[in-house]
């Protein structure tokens, strides 16, 4: 089950990496607009990837340290949104660049 979900998952990446070069202008992957395109797509799933993946993780935890001591809940509470805000600050940062290398060429 677990390999099925891995090549399931991995035919889905290759499919929406590959969807941003071949709609590059006037020519393809072979290209340096086709590539540029194809590193701006990966630069910008991987880290949504890494951004959802952190960002699971820390709500996970501080709702389970809440949920062991519901008084703490003000004190868990301010530091989650701060690590959650700068977590989705690095994924801004990743499509400014995904952006910055698509109008390249």
């Amino acid at each position: 089950m677990k390999k099925t979900m891995i090549l399931a998952l991995t035919t889905l990446a290759t499919m929406l990496l590959a969807v941003p070069a071949f709609a590059a202008p006037e020519g393809g992957i072979g290209t340096a607009e086709g590539l540029v395109a194809l590193a701006a797509a990966f630069c910008m799933g991987m880290a949504a990837f890494g951004g959802a993946l952190s960002q699971a993780r820390t709500a996970s935890a501080a709702l389970e340290g809440i949920a062991r001591n519901p008084q703490a809940a003000p004190k868990v509470q301010t530091p989650m949104i701060i690590a959650l805000a700068m977590t989705e600050s690095l994924v801004l940062f990743s499509f400014v660049i995904a952006i910055i290398l698509s109008n390249k060429f």
